[in-house]
C-alpha cells in the first residue's frame, strides 16, 4: 500500500483546512487508517483513527471536537478536516495504515506511511 498525502498549507488562527490521504495498492477498506503529527523537535503524536468501515473515529484530546477524520473507500481516500486551528497545530501531518483489526493510536502498530503534509498555522 502506498500512501500519498497532501492538502497542507499556511494558514491564520481560527482557519479550517483538509487534508487528504490517497491510497494505491491493496483493499483499502481493509485498512484502519490514522492521522498522526509531528512539530519541530517533538515526538510524533497521535491525531485521529478511523475504522475500515468507517464506523469507529478516535481522537485526540487536544484536536476532539475541533478536528473530523473521514474517508471514501470508493476513492482510497482518507481525510483530516481540521477546524479552529491554533499555532500549536502546526506539524507535519502523517497518514498511516494498518490492516484492519481496530482503530489504534499507537503508530508502531501501523504497517504504511504516507509522506506527510506541512501544516503551519500563524498567529
Amino acid at each position: 500500500v502506498q500512501l500519498q498525502a497532501s492538502g497542507g498549507g499556511l494558514v491564520q488562527a481560527g482557519d479550517s483546512l483538509r487534508v487528504s490521504c490517497v491510497a494505491s495498492g491493496g483493499t483499502f477498506s481493509a485498512y484502519d487508517m490514522g492521522w498522526f503529527r509531528q512539530a519541530a523537535g517533538k515526538e510524533r503524536e497521535f491525531v485521529a483513527a478511523i475504522s475500515g468501515s468507517g464506523h469507529t473515529k478516535d481522537y485526540a484530546d487536544s484536536v476532539k471536537g475541533r478536528f473530523t477524520i473521514s474517508r471514501d473507500n470508493a476513492k482510497k481516500t482518507v481525510y483530516l478536516q481540521m477546524y479552529s486551528l491554533k499555532p500549536g497545530d502546526t506539524a507535519i501531518y502523517y497518514c498511516a495504515a494498518k490492516r484492519a483489526k481496530g482503530v489504534s493510536r499507537l503508530g508502531s502498530g501501523y504497517d504504511y506511511w504516507g509522506q506527510g503534509t506541512l501544516v503551519t498555522v500563524s498567529s
